[in-house]
């Protein structure tokens, strides 16, 4: 297929579902198609990931740098049983996005997997994409679990 033609069918499924991120990312790349402006695919391929969680994390720290959350607050997570869930979950969260990095890795065309099942997410699911190492992590988990209820699978 067109790789024109696959962009542009991304932003379509990207208005149909009500997911301005595909929707935004897929015209972004299809401009600088367009523009002749592909020697950047290499920058934002290799780059594009680290400068996004940049934001994502910035995004996230804000109520620190704003002072709505309190000293008090960020002590509760340590004396919570929310709070040490909270602190769980992102330490098995960030395992796991190592592990998926390891996979993509070792096989890097599981990124194709990854992204139609994030646009399936995103557009059934109503979910919101965050990156492809926790679904790279989600799906090394399941690759574990297979492997180990099923050695033969693999």
């Amino acid at each position: 297929m067109n790789p024109d033609l696959l962009l542009v069918l991304l932003i379509v499924i990207g208005l149909v579902g009500r997911s301005p991120i595909i929707a935004t990312a897929a015209s972004l790349l299809l401009i600088l198609k367009l523009t002749h402006l592909e020697r950047f695919f290499p920058a934002v391929e290799r780059r594009g990931l680290e400068v996004g969680l940049l934001f994502l994390t910035i995004a996230v720290l804000v109520p620190f740098a704003s002072g709505r959350i309190s000293l008090k607050e960020v002590w509760a997570a340590f004396t919570s049983l929310p709070g040490l869930l909270a602190i769980a979950g992102g330490a098995v969260a960030t395992y796991m996005n190592g592990k998926g990095l390891d996979l993509l890795k070792v096989d890097p065309q599981m990124i194709i997997g990854l992204v139609i099942g994030s646009i399936f997410g995103i557009i059934f699911l109503r979910g919101i994409p965050v990156g492809p190492l926790m679904a790279a992590g989600i799906t090394a988990m399941l690759l574990k679990i297979v492997d180990w209820l099923w050695p033969w699978s693999s």
